[in-house]
């Protein structure tokens, strides 16, 4: 269940007005939301391919850190040579695209996913939230970057 208190939190975390959102996917220790999972498309008509977004601001900012690192290149060289790994994150890819596609099919990101998936590294916000919206075991390239982030969802840095 999403409250007016959530939605006012959320737009306060991301500076704008939340928009279209379903559910809080994952929250903080503290009871504020920590990823969001929004509508595949906006009320504006717009299609969103992601559906959970990464919204805590202590969260994004250690997300943003770890990609300016090049921690990508390390997961997406991760990706290219471990078959189990390309396995996994192809599974995430499916069950994200079938999850996404049960709330609304939109022909216009059929197919696409978040992050990169199946076969890139591309956007370790959108896989973080994945991890933390379905649990570890789910996406793959996201629980190794939960794992190597200065940041823990089991201990609260809401400002």
């Amino acid at each position: 269940m999403v409250t007016q208190s959530d939605i006012d939190e959320v737009t306060r975390q991301l500076g704008r007005p939340a928009r279209d959102i379903l559910a809080i996917a994952a929250r903080c220790v503290c009871g504020k939301p920590l990823v969001v999972k929004t509508k595949p498309r906006l009320e504006n008509g717009t299609p969103f391919p992601t559906l959970y977004y990464l919204t805590q601001s202590a969260a994004t900012a250690a997300v943003s850190t770890l990609e300016a690192s090049g921690y990508m290149a390390e997961l997406q060289d991760l990706l290219a040579t471990d078959s189990g790994v390309q396995a996994s994150y192809l599974a995430a890819h499916q069950q994200y695209l079938a999850e996404r596609e049960a709330i609304e099919v939109v022909e216009e990101i059929n197919d696409f996913s978040c992050g990169g998936m199946p076969v890139r590294v591309k956007c370790l916000h959108a896989l973080v939230g994945h991890s933390l919206a379905k649990g570890p075991g789910v996406n793959p390239i996201g629980d190794l970057a939960l794992e190597a982030l200065n940041w823990s969802p089991s201990r609260c840095q809401c400002v």
